[in-house]
């Protein structure tokens, strides 16, 4: 029996965080040093990191209400001064740049917003964002030197203007405004900086610092934001995972992350970073993937994310923050290119194009298993993150000895009086954690144990959950205790309805007190009565395992799906009520619209309870599927094979160079790809004539290669093992008059360049060979549906 005792907590500290120049300490968003408020309620905000400035702003609104469906409730941004600021004196604020039109869509889609104002960034921007003729002013930036601050007095002005009566004091949506990105020692000037934007004319509840690297930060001044990634590119390129991203698979009061931005710091960190007593723990760089370098290209699988989000949770975080969470492109508009490079003295080569960041939503808005898998998460916090945000942290008796122990079970709980959340993550990268048989746990909070399962249960490799201690179903019942995974709390069809999913193969159990009785189909579950109350075990998981429960109060559903059915579910409010959706696309709201992103020939739509009737283009009904009503959307044949030319298959490597402080590989120049393996793909004139987007899906050997549209570069990719995906409906019309020439160069012999052991020998292949081996033409159905009532449906959860 693995134990756990849970003490009461103190009380927060509140009232200490400094308020803004205007006396604002109250209002909307407030802050003590355990919780985040809004509106009087705790809340645990979702937030996800999407560059405006980086994406065609045509496409903004598809892709926030792409975000919203994710479970995304806030979204983060950067704004670059190098391009708003190119050439010294002249500000830009139009077309991609407008910061304004992105956050009034933000707001009209009911999303918080977060600015990220700089004035240096990072955000792998060319010269971390600064402008390049701030190399010759007269001036030390980042510091208080008083002729650095008049610009960046000037250029806060202009981010002003642009934000006015946007912030959430005045109406708008944007809750926190963060200044600078991985300034270590210099709080004074962190300070400095807040003043400076409050002066220009920025006013938000919220003001935040990124803290990791033991950051000295001004006390009370700003909130410490934290982070942590499953990979780094910003390692240097030797064959192993990146050593300090085992931290963030552990559960720990720990928040720190010496590695983010390590590359950058001329020595270790030398403070001891923030009190964080003083304030809740927030985080603003999650990894939602990663960026590949030149030097090193790690894959991260979507497991890797879903669990060191699982895992900051458990260790007591209340802001779920991820960078990136939708994808982009760099901008090529400029007179130089804004990607980081050697050439500008950065340790790391990128892409002069790409920032997909392998994110749950791609560079042209593809939804990775990722993106799905987080949602689940999603609903989660949706249902319980006020609750959770109230619940400190309690570790176990036993807990792991170090970074290397593969062998304890890593596991915590969060609880506040007597109902909690059990979490656990037995899943790590590269590393397969060991199988736990024979699991039990036995977790103290307040007067009561909670011991569960009723049996011991092994704890497979890669598995990572939470359970409920003390849950409210609705109806006035409770349940003592779960072995499944809680998602969601609705009324269907006028009865609370709680929806939890299985977990790691593991039999769901619920265990009820007494007064409490269940009454379960027979073919899904079985009850167990004794006179502490009933356990109830869920044999067949799935859309037919609806249990109901009856008490002093009333009556109430449990839901019970499978593990499998947990990234399919969606919940959607359409005609007029909340609904759960089982489809294994994309799907978002839109006002009364129903939108699906597929691929695929033929989608399923299951819901529960059915909106009555759906309209639209393939759209027709078909059955029953348990419980839920189903419906098949059915769409154009999906890929085809591109027709491709080889114009030469012979080619040469670029030289193996090095560059950066660091001497890692450098990427090839734009020279070399004369010397590479060039294909021509022929976009045909009706490929574009669906309403989504066309993704030019590639598989080749090589070291890199290049796509051009016209003669103009469009897209790049650094070789670790995925299909190449290439958007075209930004190049629309140019792709289909000149088609897509792409270029492949090899590896040179002896560069050394890091991927991850599943993609070594398609690497290693690239040193003698440049080839495209297929090419596929795969369009993106953008169907929208549109839902009409019959019957009552079900309300939200109050």
């Amino acid at each position: 029996m693995l134990s756990a005792q849970v003490h009461a907590a103190p009380p927060p500290l509140t009232g200490h965080l400094l308020p803004d120049r205007h006396g604002e300490r109250t209002g909307r968003i407030t802050v003590d040093s355990r919780t985040l408020w809004r509106d009087g309620s705790p809340w645990l905000p979702v937030m996800g990191e999407f560059h405006f400035s980086r994406y065609p702003r045509a496409d903004w609104r598809e892709e926030l209400l792409k975000i919203r469906a994710g479970g995304i409730d806030t979204v983060a941004t950067y704004l670059f001064w190098n391009q708003h600021e190119e050439t010294r004196g002249t500000h830009r604020f139009d077309g991609d740049l407008d910061i304004r039109h992105f956050i009034t869509l933000c707001h009209d889609l009911g999303l918080a917003a977060v600015a990220r104002i700089g004035p240096w960034a990072h955000g792998e921007c060319r010269n971390g964002g600064f402008p390049d003729w701030l190399d010759t002013a007269d001036c030390t930036p980042r510091t208080d030197d008083p002729a650095y601050l008049a610009l960046v007095r000037s250029h806060y002005g202009r981010i002003a203007h642009e934000l006015r009566g946007l912030s959430v004091l005045d109406g708008g949506p944007i809750v926190a405004v963060q200044i600078e990105n991985e300034l270590y020692d210099q709080p004074g000037h962190l300070a400095t900086l807040r003043t400076l934007a409050e002066e220009a004319g920025l006013r938000v509840p919220l003001w935040t610092a990124t803290a990791w690297g033991a950051a000295e930060l001004p006390a009370d001044t700003v909130l410490p934001l934290y982070g942590g990634y499953p990979e780094a590119f910003w390692e240097d390129a030797d064959p192993g995972w990146a050593r300090g991203m085992r931290r963030h698979y552990f559960f720990t009061p720990i928040r720190d992350d010496h590695a983010i931005g390590a590359d950058l710091r001329d020595a270790a960190p030398r403070g001891t970073g923030p009190d964080n007593s003083r304030y809740p723990y927030a985080t603003c760089e999650l990894g939602g993937g990663m960026a590949i370098a030149y030097h090193r290209r790690p894959r991260v699988p979507a497991p890797d994310i879903t669990a060191l989000a699982l895992t900051k949770l458990g260790s007591g975080s209340v802001w779920q923050g991820y960078y990136l969470y939708h994808g982009s492109s760099q901008r090529l508009t400029h007179a130089q290119p804004n990607q980081e490079s050697h050439a500008t003295g950065y340790p790391n080569d990128l892409p002069t194009v790409s920032y997909d960041f392998q994110a749950p939503l791609g560079e042209y808005g593809q939804a990775r298993p990722s993106y799905h898998a987080l949602r689940a998460q999603h609903l989660f916090l949706r249902d319980s993150g006020a609750d959770l945000a109230r619940m400190p942290l309690t570790l176990p008796a036993a807990e792991p000895a170090g970074l290397d122990d593969r062998t304890t079970l890593r596991w915590s709980v969060r609880a506040d009086g007597d109902s909690g959340f059990l979490f656990v993550n037995n899943h790590q990268p590269h590393e397969p954690l060991p199988d736990h048989p024979g699991v039990r746990f036995s977790v103290t909070l307040g007067n009561r144990t909670a011991e569960l399962p009723a049996a011991g249960v092994t704890i497979p490799s890669g598995a990572h959950f939470v359970w409920p201690l003390g849950y409210e179903v609705g109806a006035g019942i409770r349940l003592e205790w779960a072995s499944a995974q809680p998602v969601t709390r609705l009324t269907v069809d006028g009865t609370p309805t709680a929806v939890f999913t299985a977990t790691a193969g593991i039999p769901p159990q619920f265990a009820l007190g007494p007064g409490t009785e269940a009454v379960v189909p027979p073919e899904a579950a079985r009850t167990d009565r004794s006179a502490e109350g009933t356990l109830v075990t869920v044999t067949a998981p799935g859309t037919a395992a609806r249990l109901t429960l009856h008490g002093p109060g009333g009556t109430a559903h449990l839901l019970v799906l499978t593990e499998e059915q947990a990234p399919l579910l969606h919940r959607v409010h359409c005609a007029g009520a909340d609904r759960l959706l089982l489809c294994a696309d994309l799907v978002l709201t839109d006002g009364d619209d129903l939108r699906v992103h597929t691929e695929a020939a033929r989608t399923a739509l299951s819901f529960l309870p059915a909106p009555g009737d759906l309209t639209g283009p393939g759209i027709r009904p078909d059955g029953t599927d348990g419980v839920f009503t189903r419906w098949t959307l059915t769409l154009p044949p999906t890929a085809t094979p591109a027709e491709v030319r080889c114009l030469r298959s012979e080619a040469r490597p670029a030289p193996a160079r090095t560059g950066g402080p660091f001497r890692r590989a450098s990427a090839p120049r734009d020279e070399d790809f004369d010397h590479a393996a060039v294909y021509h793909v022929t976009v045909p004139a009706t490929a574009l004539d669906h309403d989504g987007e066309l993704l030019l899906r590639l598989r080749y050997t090589g070291d890199a290669a290049r796509a051009y549209v016209g003669g103009r570069l469009v897209a790049d990719h650094f070789w670790y093992g995925p299909d190449w995906e290439i958007g075209l409906r930004r190049c629309a019309a140019e792709a289909i008059e000149h088609g897509v020439e792409l270029r492949v160069l090899p590896l040179a012999a002896d560069s050394t360049v890091h991927v991850g052991p599943q993609a070594r020998a398609g690497l290693d292949a690239a040193r003698t060979t440049a080839r495209l081996h297929t090419a596929h033409l795969v369009p993106v159905h953008r169907a929208t549906l549109r839902p009409h009532p019959e019957a009552p449906g079900s309300t939200a959860r109050n």
